[in-house]
């Protein structure tokens, strides 16, 4: 991977210069834990664009069965599987993981040590939308490659773990992102997110999800509510309330008995 025609300069250069600053001066953050900013150059896209559709065509001429990305899609593919993986694992090492580091510290964000990388086709003749799910992962690269589409915005609802996956979403937690080619959104990946219905024409995306063995092996001990699960953190802080009102009222019953 030859960073400067892959990857925009500015992206770079942050990267490169190693800070939170440096990072946030090229990116923004809707909401916390979402972070969007222009990443791949446009010929680069089309490059990828023309592999994956040049992949494709021998699928379909040789019948070949392939596997696809994940369970909720039945169009794209793996770009491991067809010669990318060490192309994805420098982007991740030297790219996302600097990053990581500083945005998602508690997941894993600096052991990332291996990654699925493949891409997703939407379109009236492809997969039309994405229902509400949280990623294999724990931080995800989203990158829209193109090419004229309309609609498929990707929705965001909160940050869970595993016993919180279905709670209610919070007001501040809601964010609607509308797909730019060329830019990346990076999230957790047990942020909840689903993709809109494309209405017309045809948008295909770069999926990274990035993996920390690391990580997965210390969440098996973990018995504490989650630091990062915005519904733990939630309940946390309820209990703490009613601890203090309860600690409150018995100090004021003990002043009422004293005084009396």
């Amino acid at each position: 991977m030859h960073a400067p025609s892959v990857l925009v300069p500015a992206f770079v250069k942050a990267v490169r210069d190693n800070t939170e600053a440096s990072f946030r001066s090229i990116m923004a953050e809707p909401i916390p834990g979402i972070y969007t900013f222009e990443m791949l150059q446009p010929r680069f896209c089309e490059m990828l664009l023309s592999e994956v559709e040049n992949f494709e065509r021998w699928v379909h001429d040789t019948r070949f069965r392939i596997m696809r990305p994940n369970t909720m899609n039945k169009f794209g593919a793996v770009l491991d599987d067809f010669g990318l993986e060490a192309m994805l694992d420098k982007l991740m090492n030297d790219f996302i993981r600097p990053i990581s580091k500083v945005f998602f510290p508690e997941v894993g964000g600096s052991t990332l040590d291996s990654h699925h990388g493949f891409v997703v086709e939407y379109g009236m003749d492809r997969d039309v939308e994405l229902g509400f799910h949280v990623d294999d992962s724990e931080v995800t690269l989203n990158v829209c490659l193109g090419r004229e589409f309309s609609g498929g915005e990707l929705f965001f609802r909160g940050v869970r773990c595993d016993k919180h996956v279905n709670t209610e979403t919070q007001s501040e937690e809601i964010l609607d992102y509308s797909h730019v080619p060329g830019y990346a959104v990076l999230h957790r990946g047990r942020h909840r997110h689903g993709a809109r219905a494309t209405t017309s024409g045809s948008r295909v995306n770069l999926l990274v999800w990035c993996r920390s063995s690391v990580f997965r092996e210390l969440k098996k001990y973990q018995k504490e509510c989650s630091s990062w699960c915005a519904e733990c953190q939630r309940e946390k802080k309820e209990r703490q309330c009613i601890s203090i009102a309860a600690t409150k009222q018995e100090l004021l019953k003990r002043i009422g008995n004293t005084s009396s």
